[in-house]
């Protein structure tokens, strides 16, 4: 059925008034008559069911070169139509892929710019992240410089702890040979105890006199040993906590040593997405190309077939204006 309320009448009418114009009826210039509507195939079976028609009428009266010269008119322009049609859809087809291709190239530039975009961050970020590494490598390095310091003050308050115990050592000595010496003195005066007395008992107290400084120098020494004690706690805390603190810098330079790592197999893995964009882009350009040669082919398809289509408009009319030499030989005969 026809499209769009075509019917043969309608057709006839059309036929009618470009034919009254002086134009040729071809099955375009009808569809255009018609207002654009109409399936070019209703229009070419009506168009031939009133050709059949008029050379129904006309047979009679109509010369064979000249039904000929409408057959071959026909087809010419049937053929030209199904070329124009084919060449139409060609060139439908290369639209549509060509802006399928700019659309994907649309794309793949967008794409470029977000990886661009991501591997500017990405840069930015391992940026931030040599500085971080460079600012703990620095904090390590004072940190090892103070632990070297702390363990020098740490041996240094070692050498006086030894000094210190070498002289309570020496003290204890004197101390014991005071006693041994006033053991040796009691003994010896013990012969002498009447005649000595008053002479022993200020020697006595003369002893018990620097007993007693000894004895307060000791207590002395005693609390300087203690002092010396927790000062080696403190420092020896101080060093543990300096070590726990070393051992988190380290963690914490792992941590960022990983995330460069993340970042680099991040920024190598845009690159190649990029690289298959642009070969994806390198193939529709090739498609394109293609295309591009497909339709000259066509053109020149096209064009042979005008040219032979001239040439068989040119053989018919000269086969019409030819003498019937056929007829003339049977009146001689």
């Amino acid at each position: 059925m026809a499209r769009g309320g075509i019917n043969k009448a309608l057709v006839q009418k059309a036929q009618k008034a470009i034919l009254a114009r002086g134009e040729n009826p071809s099955i375009e210039a009808v569809r255009v008559e018609l207002g654009n509507t109409g399936s070019k195939t209703t229009i070419h079976r009506y168009l031939k069911e009133l050709d059949d028609a008029a050379r129904g009428r006309d047979a009679t009266t109509i010369p064979l070169s000249e039904q000929l010269a409408n057959l071959v008119g026909q087809l010419a322009d049937q053929l030209q139509e199904e070329a124009q049609a084919a060449v139409a859809q060609e060139r439908e087809q290369l639209a549509r892929e060509r802006l399928d291709y700019q659309k994907q190239v649309r794309q793949a530039e967008s794409r470029i710019q977000q990886l661009e975009s991501q591997c500017d961050g990405l840069t930015e970020q391992l940026q931030a992240v040599q500085q971080a590494l460079q600012q703990a490598q620095q904090q390590r390095q004072q940190a090892e410089v103070e632990n070297a310091r702390l363990q020098q003050a740490n041996r240094d308050q070692e050498a006086r702890l030894l000094d210190r115990n070498g002289q309570i050592l020496s003290l204890e000595e004197k101390h014991q040979h005071a006693r041994d010496a006033l053991e040796h003195y009691r003994q010896a005066s013990k012969e002498q105890r009447e005649q000595e007395q008053r002479r022993h008992e200020s020697q006595v107290q003369q002893l018990q006199l620097e007993i007693r400084q000894l004895q307060q120098t000791m207590i002395v020494k005693q609390d300087e040993l203690t002092q010396l004690n927790r000062d080696n706690a403190r420092l020896l805390a101080e060093a543990r906590q300096l070590q726990k603190d070393q051992y988190a810098q380290q963690q914490l330079l792992a941590q960022k040593i990983q995330a460069l790592e993340a970042a680099l197999t991040a920024l190598s893995s845009a690159e190649r997405a990029n690289e298959t964009l642009e070969q994806r882009c390198h193939t529709l350009q090739g498609e394109v190309a293609r295309l591009g040669e497909a339709s000259d082919i066509q053109v020149r398809h096209m064009q042979s077939l005008k040219e032979r289509l001239v040439e068989a408009t040119t053989q018919l009319k000269l086969l019409g204006h030819a003498p019937p030499a056929d007829s003339d030989g049977a009146s001689s005969a």
